[in-house]
């Protein structure tokens, strides 16, 4: 078993040198890390009852050092190490006035190194209403392992080795209380009491059969590592919970007021506008804006109140082949003079169709004019808008509505046959006319 526990040791330190912060901690920048150094007293005797080997136990100079890793504000890992002697003899009776029989009269023990990992509980640090506090209770409790040289005396004999003068190697549970005060926001007086009990009854050289133990008291500092501003050992977050539980419910009545506020002026302000918003006729114009009062319900009215005016249905325009064949024979019967914009007089008839046709169905005409390339492009351009202008100021003249005519002229810029030819400069010589 105790070889088991040396071996698990140096894997338990190397867990505490390297366990992580938590996310909470990082956030509010906490030191974590710390190490302390002591000096006290170390006394061969069992403050629980018990055996105790020699008469008049010695106290001793001891010191320690250590380091914790902070992994809760409640609770901490702490690898201690302590070195210091342990001394007794029988040259006072025991407290009933009897003799000590013992063969060995004297002893000495050099505790060469005691190295434990413990627990650290923080016994008095939850405050609901302090988030830092400055002293703390403390219990600890762990295991570890001691290295020791004993010397003894028989009788009134000089002190000689024990065991041939090896070390001796024994497992010991440390048992503590504690008290820590806050002298500076990164250092802390630390006041302690530690009892190691030890497996084995070599610790004095003197074997009756029972466990040694020996005692720590002591007192020192620590030191927080790290660039956090404050230790996590005295930070109390059940304080600060309810700081922000009591900072959110004032927030949250901030707001309550706000809005009660936001509505009692949202009543005041309809109640100063009730006669402004008054529509007495339903039409949802306010009486005050309404410039047709009395309007029957139902009605539809503009934003003045007045009936809304709603314009006859349009007639659909529905154009005929009969109709598309008075244009076409239009097309195909209308002449120009050569280079001019007169129309000649055999095209009248049926540009008088035309008219007619404009006139009896409200039809819109839409006049193109185009040229073949005989000349410059703007002589077409004008020649074409101009016979296309002359077909409209017939039609107009026959009785055609003027706003219904489009005269447009495209000059030589969309030929509808080849300009090589005198065939296809004779077609692209025209006027189209489109109906709709």
């Amino acid at each position: 078993m105790k070889q088991k526990l040396f071996k698990c040791l140096p894997l338990a330190a190397a867990a505490l040198l390297f366990v992580n912060t938590t996310q909470a901690q990082e956030k509010l920048d906490l030191s974590t890390w710390s190490i302390g150094v002591n000096a006290g007293v170390l006394t061969p005797v069992s403050p629980f009852g018990g055996k105790n080997d020699f008469s008049n136990w010695k106290s001793s100079l001891g010191y320690g050092l250590y380091v914790k890793k902070q992994i809760t504000p409640y609770f901490s890992l702490r690898l201690d190490g302590v070195r210091g002697k342990l001394k007794g003899d029988n040259s006072e009776p025991w407290d009933g006035g009897s003799t000590n029989a013992s063969p060995v009269s004297a002893f000495e023990t050099d505790l060469s190194y005691s190295g434990s990992l413990n627990a650290v509980v923080n016994l008095f640090n939850i405050s609901m209403f302090n988030k830092n506090s400055a002293v703390q209770l403390y219990a600890s409790g762990g295991a570890g392992l001691a290295g020791y040289k004993v010397k003894t005396a028989a009788g009134s004999g000089a002190l000689a080795d024990y065991a041939g003068g090896k070390t001796i190697k024994e497992l010991i549970i440390p048992v503590g209380l504690g008290a820590k005060f806050k002298v500076a926001e990164k250092v802390n007086l630390d006041l302690g009491w530690t009892v190691n009990f030890v497996d084995g009854d070599n610790l004095d050289g003197y074997y009756r059969g029972g466990n040694d133990k020996y005692n720590y008291a002591y007192a020192g500092l620590e030191f927080a590592l790290g660039s956090g501003k404050q230790q996590l050992a005295w930070h109390n977050p059940v304080a600060l919970t309810y700081d922000e539980a009591l900072q959110a419910k004032q927030t949250a009545n901030a707001l309550k007021s706000d809005l009660d506020a936001q509505k009692a002026e949202n009543a005041k302000l309809r109640a100063e506008m009730s006669d402004l918003l008054k529509d007495s006729d339903g039409d949802g114009v306010a009486d005050k804006l309404d410039k047709c009062p009395g309007t029957p319900a139902g009605t539809v009215v503009d934003g003045s109140g007045c009936p809304l005016k709603v314009p006859a249905p349009v007639e659909k325009v529905i154009i005929t082949e009969s109709d598309r064949k008075v244009v076409a024979d239009a097309i195909k019967n209308l002449e120009f003079d050569l280079g001019k914009a007169t129309i000649r007089s055999k095209s009248y008839a049926t540009l008088n169709r035309v008219a007619e046709l404009l006139i009896q169905k409200n039809f819109s005409l839409k006049l193109a004019g185009h040229t073949d390339n005989t000349g410059s492009a703007a002589l077409n351009m004008r020649l074409s808008k101009d016979r296309a202008e002359s077909v409209k100021a017939y039609l107009v003249s026959q009785g055609a509505n003027a706003s219904r005519i489009e005269a447009t002229g495209y000059g030589m810029n969309q030929p509808i046959a080849s300009n090589k030819t005198a065939a296809g400069r004779q077609q692209n010589r025209r006027v189209e006319f489109t109906l709709f």
